[in-house]
């Protein structure tokens, strides 16, 4: 044995510096504690603890009592298991039962509030009824100590502080654990509620992917068919125009390049349909100012009038993929819908670039030579303004006074695009956390059920009234005094 060990009172370890090392180790915890919990925690629990204490103290100075010096260390003391009740419930709860046969009676309204709240954070329940049982035991004890020397008094003494016990720490306890019980059972519901909203997204999204492929499906067993035909015998036609009527060989190989196109396009579109969402589409090289003058140069090609192409966007913004496939768009429809409805009539392409965003027009004049319009759907509008929307921008369309037609549409640069909170795994799981010793272990799927939820904290509110008029007449006596 060593010197030191030899100097140590009592057992080895036992001694004043083992208690001193355990005291400054949970006072390292506290302040742990203390600045991991959050601002406003920390504010109110602070405000709870000097309203405990002030209202143990200052009534004191109204209506002094016998011995003042315990009164004042017993609210304190009150005050000292308020802050205790959330990080240490078991000697909060331990530490009550001397405040019930004290000298100051205004901390007994503090006595079942630290009860409710310390029992609800203590799990089992059984456990929770354990401690106030020790509670119980050692107040009988202590006034049967206190009783020793007035034992004319002893009997009431004991009836008191029974009807105190089952008042301010029996009923307490009771509701304390209802309501900790109801606290498991409001999280699985909302777990529940957040797997159920979950797995109805999935399976919309489930649909939605399925009616997306019968529609690919379609659509390539159809379109595809015909785009096919047309390219095959366009490319005959032009061997043939290159041979009997040249003049005509631009209008034919126009026209067989443009079907490739279109099956190109097609195929894009199954793609996106079987496999990603329309917010995914990179477009490849669209939207450039090479694309925009191929479409400008098409349309000139197909007999219309005169279409003049202003493209000024400076190299220093940045266009990303889905802004560039929306120019492309908006340019595209626009200049079909003349050919469509004013054949023959100016057009004027203008893509303007800022630093905020791009600006396209398309703006068509009234046709030299009065056409058949046949009129349409306005369903190619409606999907452009959809589509643009989506991107954050804005869309407008609408005739001129002087008779023709503009489409134009502001699009967000690569910078300023919305971005996408990210969204839960729909295939996530709630999962509870692994118990550890005094937590809750997850509850079945029997005990979800709102009335035993709602149940739960109604009847704790109504085990706790006889003690709220319990402490009323009890402070009335004592002011009354």
């Amino acid at each position: 044995m060593t010197e030191e060990e030899r100097q140590l009172p009592g057992p080895r370890g036992r001694g004043p510096s083992d208690a001193a090392r355990r005291l400054r180790r949970e006072a390292a915890e506290i302040r742990a504690a203390v600045r991991a919990a959050p601002r406003r925690t920390v504010v109110a629990e602070s405000l709870v603890c000097a309203l405990a204490a002030a209202f143990g103290l200052i009534p004191l100075l109204l209506i002094p009592p016998d011995r003042p010096v315990l009164a004042v260390l017993e609210a304190l003391w009150a005050a000292l298991l308020v802050a205790a009740r959330r990080g240490r419930p078991v000697a909060a709860v331990l530490g009550a039962f001397p405040l019930l046969a004290g000298a100051n009676v205004w901390v007994l309204a503090v006595v079942p509030l630290i009860v409710l709240s310390a029992t609800r954070r203590i799990a089992p329940p059984r456990r929770a009824w354990r401690i106030v049982g020790v509670a119980c035991a050692a107040l009988g004890g202590l006034t049967v100590a206190v009783g020793l020397f007035r034992w004319e008094t002893l009997p009431m003494m004991l009836a008191e502080n029974a009807v105190s016990a089952v008042l301010l720490l029996l009923l307490p306890t009771l509701a304390g654990t209802m309501l900790g019980r109801r606290r498991p059972l409001v999280d699985l519901l909302r777990e529940r509620n957040a797997y159920l909203e979950q797995t109805r997204a999935l399976t919309a999204a489930a649909a939605r992917m399925e009616e997306r492929t019968r529609i690919a499906r379609e659509m390539h067993d159809l379109l595809g068919h015909r785009l096919s035909l047309i390219s095959v015998h366009a490319g005959a036609l032009e061997l043939a125009a290159a041979r009997q009527a040249p003049p005509l060989a631009g209008q034919v190989e126009l026209l067989r390049t443009t079907a490739g196109t279109a099956m190109e396009e097609l195929r894009e579109i199954l793609g996106v349909l079987r496999h990603a969402d329309l917010s995914d589409e990179t477009g490849g090289d669209r939207g450039t100012y090479e694309d925009i003058t191929a479409l400008v140069t098409q349309s000139r090609q197909t007999g219309g009038g005169p279409v003049e192409l202003v493209w000024s966007v400076p190299d220093t913004v940045e266009v990303g993929p889905r802004v560039r496939q929306a120019i492309h768009r908006v340019v595209r429809e626009g200049l079909t819908n003349v050919l469509k409805h004013a054949s023959g009539a100016p057009v004027l392409v203008e893509v303007k670039g800022t630093d905020a965003g791009i600006e396209v027009h398309v703006t068509n004049g009234v046709p030299r030579v009065p056409g058949d319009s046949q009129g349409g759907t306005s369903s190619g509008l409606a999907g452009l303004q959809e589509r643009i929307s989506l991107l954050g921008g804005t869309f407008g369309a609408g005739a001129l006074p002087d008779g023709g037609f503009r489409v134009t549409a502001w699009l967000p640069s690569q910078q300023s695009l919305p971005s996408q909170p990210p969204q839960p795994s729909l295939l996530s799981q709630p999962s509870h956390a692994t118990n550890g010793p005094g937590s809750n272990s997850p509850l079945s799927a029997q005990t979800l059920t709102w009335p035993r939820v709602l149940g739960a904290g109604c009847t704790a509110v109504l085990v706790v009234l006889p003690t709220a008029g319990f402490l009323i007449v009890l402070l009335v006596m004592a002011a009354l005094g």
